[in-house]
């Protein structure tokens, strides 16, 4: 069971037209989570079905501290949910361009630039493209650690397969997806140049700061112009990282290069111990106030208008049974661990009512 503690907690880059999103606090763990609402008529109307259902199928593979985490999926009457890791401590655009100066100080840089990359190599090695990297879709906790999420544009290319879908961000998506060449992997890590290049410098590489440009320049900036860094803010290894990550031909960008290719082995990452990071080891450079929101108030841009012109069918009905199936996820493993309840189910004294070894547990076993 499941109780909304406060339905104003929103984080911004998990928040659409279609959802809403609201801490939660499981009832008999006492674990708090973040849920993800999808108005069941408001998807139909905009044709999100596909990407609500391809996120959690995503989310249920996947298990990295530097993404966030599917704990549990379940249909109301009028809503499908996802419950996650709760992100308080906002998302990096917010950071960015929201609190003071724009852009974050280096040490911050290195240290999400590096959380961002293991996230991104555990999606790779499961053949998942990410396809919509950007700062907004990267959320801080409130231990100050970053994590990657909003997987609805994702794609898993098992065995070698390759896609030539547009698909992302404008401003964030590599020459090969605005010309719809074949690509793989390496439209993340251009995407990861671009994110870059913007904690750093307050703007896009091909788009400034609040600048009123046509989509169609963008992309031909991004198509036939060099990446140019202005002002003081980027030093010797952020220019070559960055720069190697914008390589216009795939061949020559930074962890496309060969198979052995590892962005973590440049010298940007100096000071960065990866192992010590992947273990949790590593302290944060900021952390956030527990007392402070971290997000703009989004209520004034949500469409709360009520959906009239939908109805839900029986091919409806078998999509949300199909995506409401549940999720054993290694969080909610975690859950029952640290919450005491899975010593208590395996105590075979308890379990026994007194007697030993009266019969054995056939619970799974926790991994």
């Amino acid at each position: 069971m499941l109780k909304t503690i406060n339905t104003s907690i929103r984080l911004n880059s998990m928040c659409c037209p279609l959802c809403q999103v609201c801490a939660v606090q499981v009832k008999y763990t006492g674990q708090m989570y973040a849920c993800k609402k999808l108005e069941k008529k408001r998807l139909k109307k905009k044709g999100g079905e596909r990407l609500a259902l391809v996120e959690k199928q995503i989310l249920e593979k996947v298990n990295s501290a530097f993404i966030v985490n599917l704990a549990y999926a379940y249909q109301s009457k009028t809503h499908l949910c996802l419950v996650m890791n709760l992100m308080s401590g906002g998302d990096l655009r917010f950071h960015i361009y929201e609190l003071g100066h724009r852009g974050i100080r280096m040490e911050r840089v290195v240290y999400y630039a590096a959380q961002i990359i293991t996230g991104i190599l555990h999606l790779h090695s499961m053949d998942i493209v990410y396809r919509d990297l950007k700062p907004e879709n990267i959320l801080l906790d409130g231990k100050g650690q970053c994590r990657l999420s909003d997987l609805g544009l994702a794609v898993e290319l098992p065995k070698g397969k390759m896609s030539c879908q547009r698909a992302g961000t404008t401003g964030y998506m590599a020459p090969e997806v605005l010309k719809q060449e074949y690509y793989r992997t390496s439209v993340d890590w251009w995407a990861l140049g671009c994110s870059i290049y913007e904690m750093v410098a307050g703007r896009l590489p091909f788009k400034d700061f609040r600048e009123k440009v046509q989509n169609s320049e963008v992309t031909r900036r991004t198509l036939e112009d060099d990446c140019k860094f202005e002002g003081k803010c980027f030093d010797g290894p952020t220019k070559d990282i960055i720069n190697h990550f914008l390589k216009k031909k795939v061949v020559f960008r930074l962890g496309c290069r060969s198979r052995d290719d590892d962005p973590r082995t440049h010298t940007f990452f100096r000071n960065i111990n990866f192992h010590r990071l992947e273990a949790g080891l590593v302290e944060p450079p900021w952390v956030p106030k527990p007392n402070v929101v971290y997000s703009k108030d989004t209520e004034d841009f949500r469409d709360n208008s009520e959906i009239k012109d939908v109805k839900l069918d029986a091919k409806d009905e078998k999509f949300f049974k199909e995506f409401s199936t549940g999720a054993v996820s290694v969080c909610w493993q975690w859950e029952m661990i640290d919450s005491g309840v899975f010593d208590e189910v395996n105590n075979p004294e308890v379990n026994g009512h007194g007697r030993e070894n009266v019969w054995t547990s056939r619970m799974c076993i926790i991994l």
